[in-house]
């Protein structure tokens, strides 16, 4: 029997395994004859602009879109089982706009897979993944490799001092790390910002 009218969500940090864990669900609905369609946000230019790729390779045909309200769109118009939605946090959607998107779908019976970061790099939660993840009929968190010490990561680390919330980026800005150093990169980070503004008043 079919996965009718379900959210699975995979959230978790960068490289934790979400869109490969996205791709195998479909994969799998795929070979069970499912009509499916998958989808991704339009500010995502890091690989083809038709396919969604994870981190180990692996690729499947999706749509870009601006805005979840296109999705509904295409349902409208083409017969499916499911959906599948890569990076659903850096949608523009209010919240809860995306469960009403999200309701309507599932009553029409049609499965949605999603993944989406659950926090930004300072530890903030996406308003979108929070919102969606008690609704979720399947929910997995999943956990990368901290880069510096081995152990479950638990946020994505952002190399750079940029401020701005959204910057697309995969190892050459970010890495995974565990909860202790996580907050012993920020900490060395803040000293050193606070050690360049006593240089800059005493100059």
């Amino acid at each position: 029997m079919k996965k009718q009218g379900r959210l699975i969500v995979h959230t978790g940090s960068m490289f934790s395994g979400k869109t490969t864990s996205l791709w195998r669900e479909l994969y799998r609905m795929r070979i069970a004859n499912y009509k499916i369609a998958a989808f991704k946000p339009a500010v995502d230019n890091r690989d083809d602009e038709k396919k969604i790729v994870s981190h180990d390779n692996l690729e499947l045909d999706a749509m870009k879109v601006t805005d979840l309200n296109e999705i509904l769109a295409y349902a409208d118009k083409h017969e499916l089982d499911a959906i599948g939605i890569d990076e659903v946090q850096f949608f523009p959607n209010d919240p809860t706009e995306v469960i009403d998107i999200f309701n309507e779908l599932m009553k029409r019976n049609i499965t949605i897979v999603c993944s989406g970061l659950d926090m930004d790099f300072k530890t903030r939660p996406f308003e979108i993944i929070k919102e969606i993840m008690p609704i979720a009929d399947e929910l997995t968190k999943h956990h990368a490799i901290c880069a510096s010490c081995g152990e479950d990561a638990w946020a994505s680390y952002r190399k750079s001092s940029d401020e701005s919330r959204i910057q697309i980026g995969s190892k050459d800005k970010y890495e995974p790390l565990c909860r202790e150093c996580y907050n012993e990169k920020m900490n060395e980070r803040e000293k050193t910002k606070n050690q360049i503004t006593m240089e800059e008043l005493g100059d």
